[in-house]
């Protein structure tokens, strides 16, 4: 079974930065794609960015130009670089990965870290 971790929410100031991880663990003989959703009380879970096997990124319009994602396969972690926060990116931000195990394909969630973005 895979499990993601994710570390790094908290409390920042319009206009600051924030760096996101999650680390996976488990049998994971592959990685597909890892990526970044988050969630708002009343609203869907969207898609904030996305890194596939190809390193190959996308990203959401509002967060273009101001977030990175990125990944580091021998680690079986993903990042999230939040610059120019704005009170509109606060959510709780969950993790996602895709990959294969032993025998099959998964995808798995992480429990989510709340961010903040307020003075």
């Amino acid at each position: 079974q895979v499990h993601l971790v994710e570390s790094g929410g908290g409390l920042v100031q319009p206009g600051g930065s924030l760096k996101i991880s999650c680390a996976a663990s488990g049998t994971i003989s592959q990685i597909y794609d890892m990526a970044w959703y988050r969630q708002v009380p009343g609203k869907e879970r969207e898609l904030v960015a996305l890194i596939t096997d190809t390193d190959s990124t996308k990203y959401v319009a509002s967060v273009k130009g101001r977030f990175t994602i990125s990944r580091d396969i021998a680690k079986k972690s993903v990042y999230l670089e939040m610059n120019a926060l704005t009170p509109e990116d606060t959510a709780v931000y969950y993790c996602y990965v895709d990959g294969h195990g032993t025998h099959e394909d998964f995808d798995a969630w992480g429990q989510g870290t709340q961010v903040t973005v307020s003075s």
